[in-house]
C-alpha cells in the first residue's frame, strides 16, 4: 500500500508538472509570473504537495527560480543572457545541422517539408504557438537524424529556456508584414536537407541565428538608450 499510495503521488505530480510546463511553453504564464502554490493547487484541483514538488521540478529545469519576497516565479532572462544563450544555440544547431543533412532519410525531409506547411499556415492565420511547435518539430527532425541524443535534448532545453522570448519575437515579425524571418530560412534549410548539403545547412541556421542574435542586441541597445 505504502508503494501504492507513492506511485499515485509521483503520477499526480506528472501531471501537475505537465500542466504548468504547457502553461509556460505556450505564454499562458509569462516570464517573471508569480507561482503561487495554493492558487495553483485550486486550479488544478489537488493538494498543496504535488504543486509544490512540481514547482521543485521547475527549478531544476531552469523554467522557475526563487525570488525574495515573491517565492517562486516563471524565470525570464535579461536580454544579455539571451545572447549568450542564442550564441550557445548557434554553436549546437549549426552542427546539429550539418551533422542531420548529411543523414536525414527521404521520409524524414517530407516530415520537415509537412511541418514547414503546417507553419506557413499557423504563420497565415496569426497563430503564434503552433508556428514555434511546427517550426521546432521541422528543426528536430532535422537534427535528430544526426544520432546524437544528447545534442538534440541540449538544443530542446535551449529553446525551453528562451520560449517566452521567442513568442515576443514572433509576434513581433507578425506584425511586420514584410518580414519573412519566420520561414525565409525554414525554406532553405529543407532545401539543403534534400540535397543532403552539409555546408549549405550549417550555414542556414548560421545565418539564422545570427539574425536572431543581431535583432537581440539592437534590443538591447535601445533599452540601454532609454
Amino acid at each position: 500500500m505504502v508503494i501504492s499510495k507513492r506511485v499515485e503521488s509521483t503520477l499526480l505530480t506528472d501531471q501537475v508538472y505537465s500542466m504548468i510546463h504547457e502553461a509556460i511553453l505556450n505564454g499562458d504564464l509569462p516570464a517573471g509570473s508569480r507561482l503561487r502554490i495554493r492558487d495553483l493547487a485550486a486550479q488544478v484541483g489537488t493538494s498543496v504537495m504535488p504543486v509544490r514538488e512540481a514547482i521543485r521540478r521547475l527549478e531544476e529545469a531552469g523554467l522557475a527560480e526563487r525570488e525574495p519576497h515573491k517565492g517562486a516565479v516563471v524565470k525570464g532572462l535579461t536580454l544579455e543572457e539571451l545572447i549568450h544563450v542564442y550564441d550557445v544555440r548557434r554553436l549546437l544547431e549549426v552542427e546539429a545541422a550539418r551533422l542531420g543533412s548529411r543523414k536525414v532519410t527521404s521520409e524524414d525531409v517530407d516530415k520537415m517539408q509537412d511541418e514547414y506547411t503546417r507553419m506557413r499556415t499557423a504563420i497565415a492565420e496569426g497563430r503564434v504557438i503552433a508556428l514555434l511547435d511546427h517550426d521546432e518539430e521541422m528543426l528536430a527532425t532535422l537534427y535528430n537524424a544526426s544520432g546524437n541524443p544528447v545534442l538534440v535534448q541540449l538544443i530542446r532545453a535551449l529553446w525551453q529556456q528562451c520560449r517566452a522570448y521567442k513568442i515576443v519575437g514572433a509576434k513581433g515579425s507578425l506584425n511586420d508584414g514584410g518580414d519573412d524571418t519566420l520561414w525565409r530560412y525554414q525554406q532553405d534549410l529543407i532545401a539543403a536537407a534534400r540535397n543532403h548539403d552539409a555546408v549549405a545547412a550549417a550555414s542556414v541556421n548560421d545565418a539564422s541565428l545570427l539574425d536572431a542574435t543581431g535583432r537581440i542586441k539592437a534590443l538591447l541597445a535601445a533599452q540601454n538608450e532609454g
